[in-house]
């Protein structure tokens, strides 16, 4: 017998006594209002028919339920709700078991939590990532989960959005079986006619007994609470996530819907939410480019490295991670031995720690091969070069390409600020050249700034894009200019964090605004982490291009011409206990700031953190605007993804031009005009800012028209 529901994305099959539900919303069965209405269905149909004595849940394709549908974000809910078609589930009078392969995340994995019983085949992802968009599980998920596997197991699952796999949902007890086999039909029809052998009745999650010792619930629902206050820099959602746990524990099964239900609906309406969606939005939007419509990418199937430093090392195991084979050149055997052992160091660490086993670590190794000579490059797809910062020193290693790498290979600078179109002028195959600015480490930094130059063919450029999906990274297409995107916007947001510094402000200030807004680290940490010899080798070599009548504080300097460059020295603006990575205040670094500002014959005043936030702000939106305007970027979005993926932008507040919509681009404008009453050559409000807010738009309508 086949019973189709109305809607089509869910139908019903009798298989002797059981009727098997299979969502079908193609491409991950995402539960949008017509699966939930076919979920009720089915159920009612099961509830009326005596030949049907179970119920089994199964998902068409490559998952059991991905989610929510992304399509209905933002918009009403239709009818029924995800908490009612659960809360049905769970009330059918008949056993209903899910057979789980592949993706059970979210509303997904909540309607499992509904059944009665659980079976996941190897494969299975299982989780609830709700808190990765401000949200929290707002379909039962925070009152059954505790109840099925206690309160720790729970929040660490719903406040980290962590996911796991089939044999250890099985071991937090989130799943009653995992098969052998991975005929997720075949077990999950056997495993039900089993229940229906032995009389199983309908376990209902709502009466599990995970918070039956509720003095051990209470404590860990407290040490949970206390550990999620010092660690989310910010975030709503997590401690909503306890709050409705506390619930659970604290309330009846009904009563705690309830008070989850009102969480959920304040964290839709948070902006945090809001910034959090666009994130998700923006990393799936940045693929969509004209290049990657026009042109198929050419094949990536071996890759050429050429440095083994920090960077190239990073890089190659970025590569060797995804698979890929490497060959690496260096100048010399020496300096080839020590880029092989940078590459180890890294596999050495994850062998340490039980990440890796030896085995594992030398299969990788088994993919990287090493020389000194440039004609071992000849039958790589792309090539790479990693070396010193310097454009002579980078024209050499492309000539060097031009003469060995076979036609239709891909040329590839890893450069974080270089005029990559003069790099390719060097070569008879301009086409050929992309840069791939890699963030350090790069083995782990999860941002990739395509720079393409005016040259470059689209077949290229798509091809850069394979290559970043390969490596896992977040791609996002920049233009040619002096740092690209992130690097040109963080010259200006740091000379006004530079200025706030000289006119009176501390570095430590400054950096403690800039945390209780939701960065990692501030400005200063951030330079004693990478070194701050690295931004005074840029200053230098920017110094013959600087405008004289620009303002230039010269405090790094001083910092730098006495060899304090951070961490790595032990001293910078900050002072480093031995092998400490955390930095105390220094006195002497405010006194080398006082003997700054009387040189510069500067009055010191006072900021207040409010006043240091919307300066720093209005300095990244306004040179993102720039950016933007200039074409460096494609959308606003790009310039979000890049700041929230490489410079610690906070990600629930969805980029810094998602937040210049959110506060509303009119204030950002009367701020920059403000401060340049003050300074008028450092404030000059963007063309595309003044435009956007003469017609009253915002950045967001840039996204949709891009």
């Amino acid at each position: 017998m086949n019973i189709e529901s109305q809607t089509g994305a869910v139908t019903c099959e009798r298989r002797g006594k059981i009727l098997v539900v299979t969502i079908d919303n193609a491409p991950v069965n995402a539960l949008n209002s017509a699966v939930r209405r076919g979920l009720t269905e089915a159920i009612e149909k099961a509830e009326s028919d005596d030949q049907v004595e179970a119920v089994m849940l199964i998902g068409a394709g490559r998952n059991f339920i991905g989610g929510a549908d992304i399509r209905e974000f933002g918009k009403p809910s239709l009818p029924p709700t995800l908490p009612e078609v659960c809360n049905r589930i769970e009330a059918c009078s008949k056993p209903v078991v899910a057979a789980i392969h592949g993706a059970a995340l979210g509303g997904g994995l909540e309607v499992a939590l509904a059944a009665h019983y659980r079976l996941a085949v190897a494969g299975a992802k299982l989780g609830l990532p709700e808190v990765e968009l401000g949200l929290l599980p707002g379909a039962g998920g925070t009152q059954r989960t505790p109840r099925l596997i206690g309160v720790r197991a729970a929040l660490d699952l719903m406040t980290t959005g962590c996911r796991v796999d089939a044999k250890q949902a099985r071991e937090l007890g989130l799943v009653d079986r995992v098969p052998a086999s991975e005929d997720t039909l075949a077990e999950g029809l056997a495993y039900t006619q089993e229940l229906l052998a032995l009389k199983a009745r309908p376990r209902r999650t709502c009466d599990a007994a995970g918070l039956a010792d509720k003095a051990a619930a209470a404590a860990e629902l407290e040490a949970a609470h206390n550990s999620i206050l010092g660690n989310t820099r910010g975030l709503v959602s997590p401690l909503k996530i306890v709050e409705a746990v506390r619930a659970a524990l604290e309330h009846s099964f009904e009563e705690g819907l309830r008070i989850e239900r009102k969480l959920f609906l304040e964290c839709m309406e948070s902006s945090q939410r809001a910034g959090l969606v666009h994130a998700f939005m923006a990393e799936r939007d940045v693929w969509k480019l004209p290049e990657t419509r026009q042109a198929a990418p050419r094949r990536i199937d071996q890759v050429g490295i050429v440095g083994g430093g920090t960077m190239g090392a990073g890089i190659a195991v970025a590569v060797l991670d995804a698979g890929l084979p490497v060959v690496m050149i260096e100048r010399d055997e020496a300096s080839l031995a020590r880029g092989r052992a940078n590459i180890e160091k890294v596999y050495d660490r994850l062998v340490e720690r039980g990440r890796m086993s030896a085995d594992a670590k030398a299969t990788v190794m088994a993919r990287w091969s090493g020389s000194t000579r440039y004609e071992s490059l000849a039958e790589v797809d792309l090539v790479i070069e990693a070396v010193f910062e310097d454009i002579a020193i980078k024209q050499e290693v492309f000539a060097q390409f031009d003469r060995v790498l076979k036609p239709g290979a891909t040329l590839a600078t890893n450069t974080s600020y270089l005029d990559i179109d003069a790099l390719a002028a060097t070569t008879s195959r301009p086409q050929d050249v992309i840069g791939l600015h890699f963030f350090s480490p790069a083995n782990i930094m999860k941002l990739l700034e395509i720079v393409v130059p005016s040259k470059a063919s689209a077949e290229v450029v798509a091809t850069a894009f394979e290559l970043a999906k390969k490596l896992r990274k977040v791609p996002v297409r920049a233009g040619v200019c002096d740092g690209f995107i992130g690097n040109r916007i963080l010259a200006v947001y740091r000379a006004a964090a530079d200025a706030m510094m000289e006119d009176g402000a501390s570095p430590w200030q400054i950096d403690k605004a800039l945390r209780d807004f939701g960065f990692a680290m501030g400005p200063f940490q951030v330079t004693d982490l990478a070194g701050g010899d690295i931004g005074w080798a840029t200053r230098k070599r920017r110094a013959v291009t600087r405008d004289p009548e620009d303002r230039y504080v010269q405090i790094g300097d001083r910092l730098c011409e006495r060899g304090w460059f951070g961490q790595k020295t032990g001293r910078g603006y900050y002072v480093y206990a031995s092998g400490s990575r955390e930095g105390t205040p220094d006195p002497e670094v405010e006194a080398i700031i006082d003997e700054e500002r009387r040189r510069a014959g500067v009055t010191p005043r006072d900021f207040s953190d409010d006043e240091i936030i919307r300066r720093y702000m209005a300095a990244m939106i306004n040179e993102g605007a720039n950016v933007v305007h200039e074409g460096i970027a494609l959308r606003p979005l790009d310039v979000d993804v890049a700041f929230v993926h490489g410079y610690g932008f906070p990600r629930f507040r969805g980029g810094p031009m998602k937040y210049a919509d959110t506060v509303g681009l009119g204030s950002v404008l009367d701020d920059i005009r403000r401060f340049a009453n003050e300074d008028p050559r450092f404030w000059r409000p963007s063309p595309l800012l003044v435009e956007l807010v003469e017609r009253g738009a915002d950045f967001a309508s840039l996204n949709q028209h891009a």
